[in-house]
Formats: C-alpha cells, sequence, structure tokens
C-alpha cells in the first residue's frame, strides 16, 4: 500500500564499469527494494566507458521497471570510480542519495532498507562495510590513512552508503572537487555511522586501468586528508639540518686538533652553514605547503558524454 511508504525522494547512483554480467539482476534487486519501500526514487547509472554491452543491458532491466524514472550516464572516457560517482551524485535530487560503488552484493537485500532506516536515526552518513576485508593492499591503505587522519571517523572498506541531502550540501560547500569521497564525508564534521554483515572473502578482480587510478587516488588522498608527506617531508629535513650541523662541529674539531689542510675548515663550515640554511627555508616551505592543502584541493575535472533519460 502506498500510505506504509516512506515519502521520502531517494536516488540510486550506481557505478558501472564492465558488469554486463551482472548489472541487470542488480538493478532489478534495486528497484525491487526501493519500489517497495518508496513512494518516489530514481536510479541513475554511471556507464563509465564500459567497453561490454552494460549499456545494453541497463536499457533491457528497464524494460522491467514501471514508475521509476532511470537516468544513464555516459562518460567521455574512463574516470574510474571517484569522478565517475560524483558525476552521478552531482545528477541526483533526492533527499536521501544511496551510492553503489560496485555491484558485487555480497549482502542480504534487506540490508539496503536497514542503512536508511539508521540514517533516520540522526546520522547523515551511514555505509555498509563487509567483517571480511577484500585485500591486503586495501588494508594496509585504510591503516595507514586512520593513523595519520585527524579525525573521529575512521575509513574502511564499503559496499554502499546512504547521503541526506544536508551531509551533499555540506560536502560541496567545502569543496567543489572531491577526490576522495570517503575522507571527506569523514571529515565534514556531520554524524556518521557504518552497519556490518558478514560476507565471503572473495572480491572481482580489477583491471589494470582501476588499479591504477585507485593507486593515484590513494596517494592524492594521503596527500590532501593526512598528514604523512608532511611529516615525512619535515622529518627529512630536519634530519638534513642535522647532518649540516654535524660537519660544522666536525670541522671545528678537526681544525683545532691541527690536522685541517688550510682552508679546508672555512670552506666546510661555509658549506655546512648554508645547507643549514637551506633546509631551514625547505622545512618552512613545506608548512607553508600544507597548509595550502588545507584549504585548496587539487582541481579534478570529469567529461560527461551524454545523459540518457531512459525511464518507461
Amino acid at each position: 500500500m502506498n500510505e506504509n511508504r516512506e515519502k521520502n525522494f531517494i536516488s540510486a547512483v550506481v557505478y558501472v564499469h564492465n558488469n554486463e554480467n551482472d548489472i541487470q539482476t542488480f538493478l532489478e534487486r534495486l528497484h525491487g527494494v526501493l519500489d517497495d519501500n518508496f513512494l518516489n526514487f530514481e536510479i541513475i547509472c554511471v556507464n563509465d566507458a564500459s567497453s561490454d554491452r552494460s549499456a545494453d543491458r541497463i536499457k533491457s532491466a528497464c524494460d522491467r521497471f514501471s514508475g521509476a524514472p532511470l537516468s544513464l550516464i555516459h562518460m567521455g572516457h574512463y574516470h574510474g570510480l571517484e569522478l565517475s560517482m560524483n558525476a552521478g551524485v552531482d545528477l541526483a535530487i533526492g533527499d536521501f542519495v544511496f551510492e553503489f560503488d560496485t555491484i558485487d552484493m555480497d549482502y542480504d537485500i534487506s540490508l539496503i532498507m536497514e542503512v536508511y532506516t539508521r540514517s533516520l536515526t540522526g546520522f547523515d552518513i551511514v555505509g555498509a562495510a563487509p567483517k571480511n576485508r577484500i585485500s591486503g593492499s586495501s588494508r594496509f591503505f585504510y591503516r595507514l590513512f586512520n593513523r595519520n587522519f585527524d579525525g573521529p571517523n575512521k575509513l574502511r572498506t564499503e559496499r554502499f552508503r546512504i547521503l541526506s541531502r544536508r551531509a551533499i550540501n555540506r560536502v560541496h560547500s567545502i569543496s567543489k572537487t572531491i577526490p576522495y569521497r570517503k575522507a571527506i564525508y569523514a571529515s565534514c564534521g556531520l554524524a556518521m555511522d557504518t552497519l556490518e554483515y558478514g560476507n565471503a572473502a572473495n572480491a572481482r578482480r580489477k583491471s589494470r586501468d582501476e588499479n591504477r587510478i585507485r593507486q593515484s587516488v590513494a596517494i592524492d588522498s594521503l596527500m590532501l586528508f593526512t598528514d604523512v608527506a608532511f611529516k615525512f617531508s619535515i622529518t627529512m629535513a630536519f634530519l638534513m639540518i642535522g647532518f649540516t650541523v654535524f660537519m660544522a662541529v666536525y670541522a671545528l674539531v678537526f681544525f683545532i686538533m691541527g690536522n685541517a689542510i688550510e682552508g679546508w675548515t672555512t670552506t666546510m663550515l661555509f658549506i655546512a652553514f648554508g645547507f643549514f640554511g637551506l633546509f631551514g627555508i625547505l622545512a618552512i616551505v613545506i608548512k607553508y605547503l600544507s597548509l595550502i592543502l588545507d584549504l585548496i584541493f587539487k582541481k579534478e575535472k570529469y567529461y560527461i558524454m551524454s545523459i540518457e533519460k531512459i525511464s518507461k
């Protein structure tokens, strides 16, 4: 009955890249749970330059829907997960927005409504996270990130999440460019929660392009949202300052002992104090750069080739 369904408008943004074998089943299950529980909703599929028949499968799935708008965004070229999902969320108009980073549904379909219900209890961002980690590289990245991230919310592998409109507005007020969504969500100051679920510890093997872009996003995220680079740079600068001081002391001791060649001590002291000043200036520059990164994100753009409204 309509009166038993939620009145909030829901948007579901789904990332698609070469998923022709599974996307139709996923969309049919997603549509089923949304249609059963919400009066108004939309589904937005972001086709990230798939080289298979994913787009055709999406259109085939839409033939079975009734009364639900479905939009298909075709990215101009392969962008990777982050920029593609940014494009989808920018198009979404819902009071709440689901982000499905993957269509690997290793959870019970009822978890979608559990995440939504949890968001109604005072959380603007709620994620669904598998208890079993997927890969060693992800485990290493999250451990390094969380150890150096100055915030109450810690990152972890998630399958999907829900955002309130307030959360989306807050994130856009912070920065128009979002290089890594989960990090900026964790640092936006709004209430977050994560629901864990049991899953099988297996995952789809990522392509070379996916791995390359994920590695780039990981490095950018560590630079922008943590102080890993600052700690490393400032440590190296002070180590070099210490080394130059040691060389200056060594030159003076060598001179006092009377073993120095004429002019050698003066030359070494000049070089040592010159490097001392250089690395001192470098430490100051590093600090200023870290402050700039706190204020300005690296500008990134996405390019959409076309948008299809294929609802029936």
